[in-house]
């Protein structure tokens, strides 16, 4: 038997591939994505996890950037509000830096230009009485309060391509693309297995390159008309450090160098996430890590503003990751758009190819509609765009509703603590409830792996989520690794690997 033709195939299991798998799956396009890791192993998993406008980006008069996310926040609020909530944001007022009215202006522009209708509005704080000045130092008195989201990053692409899947979208991971070639206006592509080495053929009609970091590597396999695009990868680090304050509102700090960096409360204000750097990256996107002048950076930034100081002694942990941003010529990594750019191959009408550079996890929904839109000519049938009112797997209750939603579970399995139950509904939402189904004794709930991580969750995870290691559950799925033991991860690793059998 013949296998199927696809509309779309989609190379890379990032925010980016996995929006756009989901959005074209729901329009009736026949669609199959592979991702040569697992889902959301590279940047979409390193992210400052923030849905934002962007304040900077005004700066460099990226207008319709910042106004597109600013809109962007509250859809993906109201969509997914097991895994973005509302975050405050304060910024205090450093006298040497930017002057109190452009911050006034820029804040201005922020609450009014994006359609806020959810989030409060900007305010001024008194550093000097209020609980957000107590972990800064003596010189910052004046500040201003405004509001963002907060978004578990790698949860989003999951929680995209289960939804593609479920609406027939064919999700490969592990999976490499290691040729494509037209023939007869279609793309014929060769896909290998991470493991075994198998190699088998995909055909279909239209070929998207989200590969992010590997964009330019991915090309260099695939039979198209070679242009002068190419990505600028650009590191972005973060360290994670013992909590430095009480409270649950971040920080957006300016520095002398005209960068900011974010201090923001991290797995339940156990530890504080401070990030992020702009470096220009060369070499192997899997090979990307930390340097010693990035954490120093880091930890000195953070030193100009909190009482405490820090030292590159007392990072807990660390990570980073690659923006693949569009090479617009712009010296300064700093500076250069985080808008997405779209380019379009058809080699005089035959198959296409369109390769995605850059963009921003607040926008990945748009790029999505913008991609399908720039390919309604090659797919006349498809349906009208869809996800801007469609809830994401386990967020189909209100967006202010999520203390009910934990009530709720608890009141189904009544063997769940609090803790856990809200840790549950934060990862997976409404779908908790068929996750514990028919558990009704700690028993039920099979082995414990630590951290409240039992064999019933792990099971779902790898039945429904695609997770095939430990690294899979605990860094991408669960976000638990920095509660784990090496001993302990050893065990989830073992386990696994006999499920499987």
């Amino acid at each position: 038997m013949n296998s199927p033709v696809y509309d779309i195939f989609v190379i890379g299991g990032g925010i980016n591939g996995c929006g756009i798998a989901r959005d074209a799956a729901g329009r009736g396009l026949s669609v199959y994505l592979c991702e040569q890791h697992d889902l959301a192993h590279g940047t979409s998993s390193t992210s400052t996890k923030l849905i934002h406008g962007g304040l900077r980006y005004l700066e460099y008069y990226e207008f319709r950037l910042v106004r597109e996310s600013l809109t962007e926040r509250e859809v993906l609020l109201k969509n997914s509000p097991h895994i973005i909530w509302p975050l405050r944001f304060i910024l205090p007022h450093h006298k040497g830096l930017r002057p109190s009215w452009l911050i006034r202006l820029g804040l201005f522009l922020y609450d009014h230009i994006g359609g806020r209708k959810i989030l409060p509005a900007t305010s001024t704080v008194n550093l000097t009485n209020d609980e957000t000045g107590i972990p800064l130092k003596g010189d910052y008195h004046k500040g201003f309060e405004y509001s963002d989201c907060w978004v578990d990053d790698s949860r989003l692409v999951v929680l995209n391509a289960m939804d593609a899947a479920e609406r027939g979208a064919v999700v490969e991971t592990r999976s490499r693309c290691i040729h494509a070639n037209r023939e007869n206006d279609l793309w014929n592509i060769t896909l290998e297995n991470n493991e075994t080495k198998e190699q088998h053929k995909i055909q279909a009609k239209c070929l998207i390159n989200a590969s992010g970091p590997w964009m330019d590597t991915t090309l260099a396999g695939i039979e198209y008309k070679h242009g002068t695009e190419h990505i600028r990868m650009v590191k972005g680090s973060h360290i994670i450090v013992d909590k430095l304050f009480d409270h649950s509102k971040a920080y957006i700090f300016q520095n002398s160098d005209g960068r900011i960096i974010f201090a923001i409360p991290y797995e339940n204000n156990r530890y504080t996430l401070i990030g992020t750097t702009d470096v220009d990256f060369q070499g192997d996107p899997d090979l990307v890590e930390i340097s010693a002048e990035e954490t120093e950076y880091l930890c000195s930034a953070a030193n100009e503003y909190f009482t405490k100081n820090i030292s590159p002694q007392e990072v807990v942990s660390s990570y980073s990751g690659i923006r693949p941003l569009f090479d617009d010529g712009t010296s300064d990594a700093k500076a250069i758009t985080r808008d997405y750019v779209l380019k379009l191959d058809e080699e005089n009408g035959r198959a296409p190819l369109l390769s995605i550079y850059g963009g921003k996890i607040t926008t990945y929904r748009k790029l999505a509609e913008s991609v399908l839109e720039k390919l309604e000519e090659y797919f006349p049938q498809m349906g009208a765009p869809w996800t801007a009112g469609a809830s994401l797997p386990g967020g189909d209750f209100p967006h202010s509703g999520f203390e009910d939603e934990v009530n709720s579970l608890r009141a189904c399995c009544p063997v769940l603590d609090a803790e856990h139950a809200r840790r549950l509904v934060r990862h997976y939402g409404t779908r908790a409830k068929t996750m514990v189904a028919g558990i009704t004794s700690r028993e039920d709930m099979g082995e414990c792996f630590g951290s409240n991580l039992y064999q019933f969750e792990v099971q779902y995870l790898m039945k429904h989520e695609w997770a095939k290691s430990a690294d899979d559950v605990l860094w991408r799925r669960t976000r638990l690794g920095l509660e784990f033991s090496d001993e302990q991860k050893a065990k989830l690793e073992n386990w696994m690997k006999e499920f499987k059998r």
